[in-house]
């Protein structure tokens, strides 16, 4: 453990660096309104695609899962948090922010069987492929 002598007029490197980049996030949160993007993975296997959304700390029922038009979009609207007068906030480093995201959907995808599971932050959406009509091969007679 160190001890450093603390004087008002005079900073260390590490508390200026600190307090440096301790405010970037202030920075990037001051005033922004924006739409955020939420992370996500696709795999796809024979059977179809699979989309992982990282959304941790949302409830499920405000995440909205669209499809419309061959537009696949997943969204959540931030609600307003009620501020307490009893509580000051020192330091919020998180934060909910509302986000969209939009996916082209294949022509091979099942639309109609898209399945979707929120467990443990993650927003798990299957889709499904559609069977595709194998061609029998026949044989035609030349006559």
């Amino acid at each position: 453990m160190t001890v450093r002598l603390h004087h008002p007029a005079r900073k260390s490197f590490d508390s200026v660096v600190d307090d440096f980049f301790n405010s970037i996030p202030n920075l990037w949160n001051d005033g922004y309104n924006g739409i955020n993007l939420a992370p996500v993975n696709i795999t796809e296997t024979a059977e179809g695609f699979n989309l992982d959304v990282s959304v941790p700390g949302i409830n499920k029922e405000d995440i909205k899962v669209n499809i419309d038009k061959g537009l696949l979009t997943i969204s959540y609207e931030k609600k307003e948090e009620s501020k307490t007068e009893d509580a000051k906030t020192i330091r919020r480093e998180f934060g909910h922010r509302s986000f969209k995201r939009t996916f082209t959907v294949a022509e091979q995808v099942n639309a109609d069987a898209i399945q979707a599971k929120y467990e443990n932050g993650i927003l798990k959406l299957y889709l499904p492929k559609k069977e595709q009509v194998k061609d029998t091969p026949k044989q035609v007679v030349v006559q």
